[in-house]
């Protein structure tokens, strides 16, 4: 199958995206069968219901007055589901992560697609006046933003560890009929020895585009500023 109308192909040229095609597919349908998976998990364990801080909804009406929330009264709609990102910043992160920042610049622009079948929110280990700022600075006016420096829930989900260091996570939340709510999934960028920092490329659409291309993600650190 050609997929376009180009001419002149070389024939060596043709058979190797042939070939990459077919690898293509299968990847995509290897996506299909992990997603049918995650969505056939069995009921998850009940969790307490951790506590937030949270600023004006508003984000330029500065950081008072500040109110609490509970996971129970983001996941207020059963059968509903919660996502949670978990932003590298506070405690021993003394200053945001840059590649968090670039995947929430992202969530910011969609916010509003996802909320047709889900709930998102950040939450930050920082200081509500800490993560307020960052955010005003990258422009994420489309997100709920959350901190967690005061409680175990970031401990508790495996985006902190004892001495307070900072890792990404995703993680779902879901309250069922009967009504406790329940932990769905989290995943983290550390999936396998050998897996240091891909296991959650999956949520950031500026590594696929670059893996699209001949130099591929090189060094995406190199001269980043954030």
């Amino acid at each position: 199958m050609r997929q376009t109308r180009l001419t002149a192909e070389p024939s060596e040229y043709t058979g190797a995206r042939e070939e990459l095609r077919q690898a293509e597919i299968e990847l995509m349908r290897q996506r299909e069968r992990v997603a049918a998976l995650r969505r056939e998990l069995p009921p998850g364990p009940v969790v307490e219901d951790y506590v937030f801080e949270e600023g004006p909804a508003d984000l330029e009406a500065g950081d008072a007055p500040v109110r609490t929330v509970s996971l129970g009264e983001l996941c207020d709609t059963p059968g509903r589901d919660l996502i949670v990102y978990h932003l590298m910043y506070g405690k021993r992160q003394t200053e945001p992560c840059p590649m968090c920042t670039m995947w929430v610049d992202g969530f910011n622009g969609v916010a509003r697609h996802i909320a047709r079948n889900a709930d998102l929110v950040v939450v930050s280990a920082a200081g509500l006046p800490e993560l307020r700022a960052h955010a005003r600075d990258r422009g994420w006016r489309n997100l709920r933003l959350l901190s967690a420096g005061a409680g175990t829930f970031k401990y508790d989900l495996g985006s902190e560890d004892a001495d307070g260091e900072q890792d990404s996570t995703v993680s779902v939340f879901s309250r069922d009929e009967a009504g406790p709510v329940r932990h769905v999934y989290s995943a983290h960028p550390r999936m396998a020895d050998d897996v240091a920092e891909r296991g959650i490329d999956l949520l950031s659409p500026v590594w696929h585009l670059l893996d699209l291309t001949r130099q591929g993600r090189g060094e995406w650190y190199a001269g980043l500023d954030y």
